[in-house]
């Protein structure tokens, strides 16, 4: 009888432009990691991948000297690493440049001192888009840490469990958009509404109809019009998702309650959406970043428990 050895892990470096602000992205991604599925441990973002019919483990972690994440693949799906290096970029906000984003912010009273105070600040990614359409369903109306806990039930309902995964706080498979779409959600936390809304979407993904993770053909602006056309997302859900899933560095969540209360606490003139509107014009190309900038304030006065 013949025996397998295990495949070696194959690591990855992957640079960035200084400065990272590497403690923010983690808190970011531990404040919204989905229980069983991702876990931030020891310094290092961790989850069960699949890719291309194979799977593994992905860790990654700052480099301790270099300019770069280290992105480790366990398992078969390291034999992809060349093709991962992308989506691992991406998910990391890699591409972002701290030098543009600064000097574009560099004369507005408002977010130049926040980005003084976090100048390597990015927009945290997603492995999945359709994972983070999910979480954007679950997540409205309700705080982080609440769409966190219903994520973890709809996990436990719907996702598979990953038998002999080495690491036992990312044993599980997020729900596939099928199953996601045909399961029993009842008693899950969720108004009927809501998950009526999460499993048209999920239903949506399943037939081919709104392709949210095939790169090749995502156009923004098409996507953006086939998600507001199912019923239950909004304009907030979408462009949160542009944000962080589609890397649309000007994307804004402009009904986001932080947000808003973020902006009319610096001027009480500024109370709706439409009145707003002109100042965060100002910060396009990069509003996606301010936003992040606006969270993370509030997110550093609440040790990480609110802001997007």
């Amino acid at each position: 009888m013949s025996t397998t050895a295990p495949l070696a892990a194959v690591t990855l470096e992957l640079p960035f432009k200084p400065p990272f602000d590497w403690p923010r992205v983690l808190r970011f991604f531990a404040g919204r990691a989905t229980p069983g599925v991702e876990a931030v441990e020891e310094g290092a973002y961790r989850r069960a991948i699949e890719w291309a019919g194979d799977s593994g483990t992905l860790t990654v972690r700052l480099h301790p000297k270099k300019r770069c994440i280290v992105a480790s693949l366990e398992g078969a799906v390291g034999q992809h690493a060349e093709a991962l290096a992308t989506p691992i970029g991406r998910m990391f906000d890699l591409r972002a440049d701290p030098a543009a984003i600064r000097a574009h912010f560099a004369d507005d009273p408002w977010l130049a001192p926040l980005v003084e105070a976090a100048p390597g600040l990015r927009v945290p990614g997603a492995w999945s888009g359709f994972e983070l359409v999910v979480r954007a369903i679950v997540g409205q109306q309700v705080s982080v840490k609440a769409a966190t806990t219903i994520i973890g039930r709809l996990v436990q309902r719907a996702g598979l469990r990953i038998e002999g995964h080495a690491y036992e706080s990312t044993a599980w498979r997020f729900p596939t958009p099928a199953a996601l779409a045909s399961v029993d959600l009842a008693q899950i936390g969720m108004p009927g509404k809501r998950i009526a809304a999460l499993q048209g979407f999920a239903q949506a993904v399943a037939s081919g109809a709104v392709p949210v993770d095939d790169a090749a053909i995502v156009d923004p602006v098409a996507m953006r019009a086939a998600l507001l056309a199912l019923p239950g997302i909004g304009p907030w859900t979408v462009e949160y998702v542009a944000m962080r899933a589609w890397r649309d560095a000007d994307a804004w969540p402009a009904l986001d309650l932080v947000l808003m209360q973020a902006i009319a606490a610096r001027d009480p003139a500024l109370v709706r959406p439409a009145q707003q509107r002109a100042r965060t014009e100002a910060w396009r190309p990069w509003r996606a970043y301010a936003a992040m900038h606006l969270w993370n304030e509030v997110a550093d006065r609440a040790q990480g428990a609110r802001g997007g």
